[in-house]
């Protein structure tokens, strides 16, 4: 069935055009349902082999990998990634409190997985420093729960993984028991199932995510609140970390405010500070950021990296050992560290139920920073992903490395940015660098023994110096977008001084409440036209603009819907300096006035002293525009209360003999016009209410005046 012709008005010089809209296909949506369950429940051997290609994009790109080509870049970048994972695994494990094997398992499995899965080229996922921390806050609360002192240091493991027991039962048995755990498992081993289950939950979370295609939550985590998050989660980074920097005992706080609790218990307990780990701590700061600095300002003159933290830890743990630190001063040292791997174990469904609500922040935060990194690589080096693939890939790399006692993975931006300015071309280099950590895993691991933590400490710290250096940008955030620099604040306020999960929810929310806000009270404008154009700008922005008389042009900048419709109506009426609704009651309350005169008084007293001053108090106000013009160019969308608006502004102007004009509406608004009667019955009036112009609808006016004028 056709459409009729869009009776709207464009005008040049003398002729009038006629608009038609293109006849649209009606489909059945039960139509498009069933044709898409009929195309993905079709089986063939061709499509059997695209669904396997998809799933594991590896399966594309290796067969046509260029070896001479791009070998020598991916053996390099793999090889400086995997020195750097090291140290940075063994650190990151403070912050999950788990033992370093875990945080090697972790960075091992995801490399191979996202090898085999992921769609970019130059993502690096492993451990990320937020992403352990939010691990060990769910880590930490549940050994509480459990009965367990976070301060006491678990029982040691032996080279087959398994743990010591001191043969001491307590109520821990019986907790453990009842969380559905084995009676003879210790803190480490319960601290590392919370931590699997929890995994397991986020990989689950992110691989529905990718089936129902959920990848739009993405968008609702605006850069202002992931730098707000990242900043106020590095905050609690660091300051989880100054007890190792000065060797203090204080009580691992929990739960809101465990920022600012912190810091009391570590200036209460500052006398107690360990003199051997401050100095190891300062020079160790001393030496890492004068590294970077250095490396930062040379680094278009080096081929990779300095692996600065690789060095600091193998000359720390030679000082520990053979200075005897631990046993002389009584410094705090990362303990046994066992070769080989633990075996397999699935992630226990008892301790998945108590740990699902956090698994959803988690996988969102994962899969929001994965895609993120993705799509910058992406741009830059002109290939596209599919986000949806990665979704699945991140989602893998958190469900299969938790059967193997792994904890949650994400892109990390550190170290993909070494990683593409070290000649990276594909995720080979991820393969490589999944053989330096399993270098440690088999034999170098029991070496770091004597390593003090206050080293894994300064390493995590300085490591957060770019999400700190956000600080110095407020000013510049600022100055660039206000509403972007409040949300900010918000956020990282509320990640630091709340918790991070909190933080993060509080960011996402008071995002939105801004958008909605600004869409409530947007800009509204009266126009003017540029001298010797057709086009209209805001009089009060611009200079040497010339009013159109006996016209008011209108401009409201955002979608006109329910939560506005009061805010719109009071600015037309404040700018027009008109209330119709006003200025109607007021002339009948005129003629009202007038017929009781007449009646009351003969024509002498109604000209008398008395009765002049009465009528003129109430003279109608003079009006000094016949037509309004509403620029329709920012509205995007009307709802039932924005056509009923519309409507009603058309009708109370009408009772004044002032013309109310549409213009520049698009498609979508002309629609709801359409629907909501605004043209009146069979659209029969909308050539002389709808104009595609703000210039046209001013023609029309001024035309309509002069053809009174004339009658006249």
């Amino acid at each position: 069935m056709e459409r009729p012709l869009e009776a709207t008005r464009m005008e040049k010089n003398t002729s009038c055009f006629l608009m038609e809209r293109k006849t649209r296909v009606k489909t059945s949506r039960k139509e498009i349902v069933l044709a898409k369950l009929r195309k993905s429940c079709s089986c063939s051997p061709r499509k059997l082999k695209n669904f396997v290609m998809d799933f594991l994009p590896v399966l594309r790109w290796l067969p046509k990998y260029q070896c001479k080509e791009y070998i020598w870049g991916d053996v390099m970048s793999g090889l400086v990634i995997g020195i750097i994972l090291v140290p940075q695994a063994i650190a990151y494990s403070l912050l999950a409190g788990l033992k370093p094997i875990y945080s090697l398992y972790t960075s091992f499995f995801a490399n191979i997985i996202y090898f085999l899965m992921g769609t970019s080229r130059h993502v690096s996922v492993g451990i990320f420093s937020l992403i352990s921390l939010m691990v060990g806050q769910v880590v930490d609360r549940e050994l509480i729960l459990a009965g367990f002192d976070l301060n006491d240091d678990a029982p040691p493991v032996l080279g087959d993984g398994s743990l010591q027991s001191d043969g001491q039962p307590n109520t821990t048995a019986f907790n453990l028991t009842a969380a559905g755990m084995s009676a003879a498992c210790g803190k480490e081993c319960y601290a590392i199932g919370i931590a699997t289950a929890l995994t397991f939950v986020a990989g689950v979370y992110q691989v529905l995510m990718g089936v129902f295609r959920l990848g739009f939550v993405s968008m609702y985590l605006s850069e202002s609140v992931l730098d707000g998050f990242a900043t106020g989660a590095s905050l609690t980074i660091l300051t989880a970390q100054v007890k190792y920097l000065i060797g203090i005992k204080i009580p691992r706080s929990q739960g809101h405010g465990m920022l600012v609790i912190t810091w009391i218990n570590i200036f209460r307990n500052i006398s107690q500070a360990n003199i051997c780990d401050v100095i190891t701590s300062a020079i160790c700061i001393v030496v890492l950021v004068a590294a970077k600095e250095l490396g930062d300002r040379y680094k278009h003159k080096l081929k990779f990296p300095l692996p600065t933290e690789l060095v600091v830890i193998v000359v720390a743990t030679l000082v520990s050992h053979y200075g005897n630190l631990n046993e002389v001063y009584g410094s705090s040292v990362s303990g046994a560290i066992p070769t080989g791997f633990i075996a397999p174990e699935v992630p226990r469904f008892n301790l998945m139920l108590r740990v699902a609500v956090d698994a959803l922040p988690l996988a969102v935060v994962s899969f929001v920073f994965t895609v993120s990194l993705s799509e910058m690589c992406a741009k830059k080096y002109a290939y596209t992903i599919r986000a949806n693939q990665e979704m699945f890939a991140v989602g893998f790399c958190n469900i299969i490395p938790s059967f193997f006692h792994s904890f949650a993975t994400s892109a990390a931006l550190a170290k993909t940015l070494v990683k593409t300015s070290t000649g990276c071309q594909t995720q080979v280099s991820g393969v490589i660098s999944a053989m330096v950590v399993l270098l440690v895993l088999l034999f170098l691991a029991p070496l770091f023994y004597s390593l003090q933590k206050c080293v894994l400490a300064c390493i995590i710290i300085v490591s957060l110096r770019g999400a700190l250096r956000k600080f110095r940008d407020v000013p510049a955030r600022y100055h660039a977008n206000k509403v972007d620099t409040v949300v900010w604040v918000v956020t990282m306020a509320a990640s630091a001084l709340v918790s991070t999960e909190v933080g993060l929810l509080v960011g996402i929310v008071f995002s939105m409440i801004c958008i909605i806000v600004r869409t409530q009270r947007p800009r509204a404008a009266l126009l003017a036209q540029i001298q010797d154009t057709s086009f209209y700008e805001d009089d009060l922005e611009y200079e040497n603009l010339s009013s159109i008389p006996k016209v008011k042009i209108f401009r409201f900048e955002a979608p006109l819907y329910y939560a506005n419709r009061n805010y719109f109506l009071k600015s037309l009426y404040r700018l027009t300096g008109l209330d119709p609704n006003l200025e109607v009651a007021r002339r009948k309350k005129y003629e009202k006035k007038e017929k009781q005169h007449v009646k009351k008084e003969d024509h002498t007293t109604a000209n008398g002293l008395g009765g002049g001053d009465t009528t003129l108090q109430l003279v109608p106000k003079q009006i000094d525009f016949q037509t309004l013009i509403v620029d329709c160019s920012c509205i995007a969308f009307l709802d039932t209360t924005g056509v009923n608006t519309l409507k009603e502004i058309l009708k109370d102007y009408k009772e004044l003999n002032i013309s109310v004009l549409l213009a520049c509406c698009n498609p979508a608004v002309i629609d709801s016009l359409k629907r909501g009667g605004y043209f009146g019955k069979d659209c029969g009036s909308m050539q002389e209410m709808l104009f595609y112009s703000i210039h046209n609808a001013v023609q029309f006016a001024q035309d309509q005046k002069l053809a009174e004028d004339c009658s006249v």
